[in-house]
């Protein structure tokens, strides 16, 4: 069997430190951590895994990469009243996952558009980067492609604020 162009993006990204993909994430991410949180971009970063989401290279589709911060919840200290394991410091972590947030955010930034779906990009020691597909629902091109034009109902309005994606379906544990 011969393994499609696809396939070998994938395996590059698999282990990117054994391939092409480590030193180019690592050139990527000193002009990614000088970028706002959110930001537009061109084209994917992984083709292969954008386009097992549902990109597809035409109007309407955007991609959005979004950067959040990686650990648990930063909690404050209380000043008076309560013994060291009460206090409610360390090991606290939100209800949402650091992927879930990042679609959210950029939803927020981008309202007149539909999260479709989003995968990892790549991470440091404070941040992660995840790269969100968007859809706009009002766009003509969308409305006329028969596996996209679902999201022009008004039932998918804010679908990524209430847990219909995949990663938010995940943290609902609704998929296995």
């Amino acid at each position: 069997m011969v393994k499609s162009f696809y396939g070998y993006i994938s395996d590059a990204w698999r282990m990117p430190e054994a391939s092409y993909a480590g030193e180019l994430r690592q050139k990527r991410l000193v002009e990614w951590r000088k970028e706002p949180a959110v930001v537009r971009i061109e084209r994917p970063t992984r083709l292969d895994r954008a386009r097992s989401l549902g990109y597809k290279a035409k109007h309407g589709i955007i991609v959005v990469r979004a950067k959040v911060r990686r650990g648990g919840r930063r909690k404050s200290r209380p000043k008076h009243g309560r013994r060291p394991k009460r206090m409610g410091v360390h090991k606290i972590t939100p209800g949402k996952s650091l992927q879930r947030i990042a679609e959210e955010r950029a939803a927020r930034k981008y309202p007149n558009l539909e999260v479709l779906n989003s995968y990892w990009v790549a991470e440091d020691g404070k941040r992660k980067w995840y790269e969100i597909i968007f859809v706009e629902p009002a766009n003509p091109t969308i409305k006329s492609d028969k596996n996209l034009n679902w999201v022009c109902s008004r039932k998918h309005r804010g679908r990524v604020f209430r847990g219909k994606t995949s990663a938010g379906k995940k943290g609902r544990a609704l998929v296995g």
